[in-house]
């Protein structure tokens, strides 16, 4: 992960289980698991008013 990885604490990895191995790249829309290096893209909800 790049530097400006943001941890993502109190979640899981669905693929290990792991708790609190989540980092989240928003440069590059990814999110990874720090413990089996599992990957997947992020993408935001676009035109999404309130």
């Amino acid at each position: 992960m790049s530097s400006l990885a943001h941890f993502l604490d109190n979640l899981r990895c669905s693929i290990c289980g792991t708790l609190n191995a989540l980092w989240l790249d928003p440069v590059r829309g990814l999110v990874e698991c720090q413990e089996c290096g599992q990957r997947a893209l992020a993408f935001p909800e676009i035109g999404e008013s309130e």
